[in-house]
């Protein structure tokens, strides 16, 4: 069986767990500060704020942005839900913009057209693993900002995009974000188990961030309201001494926290990273040497700007010239032991969004017709190349079976 994807886990990952787990500490201790540290330094940004998974991760990026009810937030519809759901947690309405039909990324142009005075936030998507066109966004989130005289923040969701690179710099630099996101589940580059976290230049939304991961809590002491319970009194006088068990509320916040465990497994994945990624892009040379000269199936396209890390490995197929169906051509492959999956039915079709939001199939063209034609076929370091030539082999006798 060749799933569509899946984690490495070597000797040196589980002796990692191991040491934690024989530590003194399993969560809140001193592995999620130094992975944090390893996480800013790989991608050139000053702060990381780890949390348990890349969804919690844009919400807290939206809570920090102060995003709310009567805001816009938009994002592409070829995402998984959670870069549309993080708006919709905050009471914001989220905006959906079309996709440019070489990198199925939002669209510059699209963006511009659906930007209004509500619009808080912009969540370009790095989808299968390829930068969004960052540059001319930020400069157009500047723009709309200045004309309507407020902050739009861009939030960059890199969840499939960690060890890219766009305009030569890293993804998750924020060189044009105020932060970007990343995502540590099992089928990403690499794993924590579950896990994502926030990267960002700019202090005061990192200190907001790790307020919002832990409860809205904070024991920095210029942060506290109640400074008379805050500080301890001597000779009837306030001191600059803080009470030691103090804290204090002043937001509502989330338990978003990640656990040593989790980043041990992390630092160590970290290590392999740049490896994981050569692999990656081995397998697409070959994929293209077997896909590319066939008619009808389009292979993916990687700009002149970006060096992809290749997440996912998308194939465009014109299914009724194959006389068959994507239903009955991924059972097929199935039965050959090759798992293949869809990534992503758009997310303005899904009920949850029509019944709350209006949207509705017809409101991106590009993207619904992206959606009837993908598929992601398997992809992962730990792939042989005898794997990736029994997966060229499935698809093409499954093709010519019709």
């Amino acid at each position: 069986m060749i799933p569509y994807g899946r984690q490495w886990i070597d000797d040196d990952d589980i002796k990692a767990v191991v040491d934690v787990l024989r530590s003194n500490f399993i969560t809140q201790g001193p592995k999620i500060d130094e992975f944090e540290r390893v996480l800013a330094e790989s991608c050139g940004a000053k702060y990381a704020v780890a949390v348990n998974s890349g969804t919690s991760a844009l919400h807290i990026a939206c809570l920090a942005a102060g995003t709310g009810k009567g805001d816009d937030v938009i994002t592409s519809p070829i995402t998984f839900i959670a870069s549309a759901n993080c708006a919709a947690y905050c009471g914001s309405r989220p905006v959906f913009a079309d996709i440019n039909t070489r990198t199925y990324n939002i669209s510059v142009s699209k963006i511009e057209k659906k930007i209004t005075d509500r619009t808080k936030i912009i969540i370009p998507v790095d989808f299968a693993g390829q930068s969004a066109d960052m540059e001319p966004v930020y400069i157009l989130a500047k723009e709309k900002g200045k004309e309507f005289n407020k902050k739009i923040f861009v939030i960059e969701d890199s969840s499939q995009a960690q060890g890219s690179y766009y305009k030569g710099k890293a993804v998750g630099s924020c060189a044009f974000s105020d932060m970007t996101v990343m995502s540590f589940h099992p089928v990403k580059h690499i794993t924590t188990g579950e896990g994502g976290a926030v990267l960002t230049n700019d202090e005061e939304l990192y200190w907001k961030l790790r307020k919002f991961r832990n409860h809205g809590i904070t024991n920095i002491p210029g942060d506290f309201v109640n400074r008379e319970e805050a500080f301890q009194h001597v000779e009837g006088e306030l001191s600059e001494a803080l009470n030691p068990w103090y804290y204090e509320q002043i937001d509502l916040g989330y338990n978003y926290r990640i656990t040593d465990i989790q980043c041990a497994l992390g630092i160590s994945q970290m290590k392999k990273l740049n490896r994981f990624i050569k692999r990656r892009r081995e397998i697409v040379s070959m994929y293209n040497e077997f896909f590319g000269r066939i008619e009808n199936i389009q292979t993916p396209y990687e700009s002149p700007d970006c060096d992809s890390n290749f997440h996912l490995y998308i194939l465009l197929v014109e299914w009724a010239r194959f006389g068959t169906t994507r239903a009955k051509f991924m059972a097929g492959l199935k039965k050959k032991g090759v798992h293949t999956q869809v990534h992503y039915i758009p997310v303005h079709t899904q009920p949850f969004y029509r019944k709350n939001f209006g949207t509705g199939w017809g409101d991106c063209p590009n993207a619904e017709e992206y959606y009837r034609k993908c598929l992601s076929i398997p992809i992962y370091p730990a792939m042989t190349d005898d794997d990736i030539k029994n997966v060229a082999e499935a698809i093409r006798g499954t093709l010519n079976a019709g």
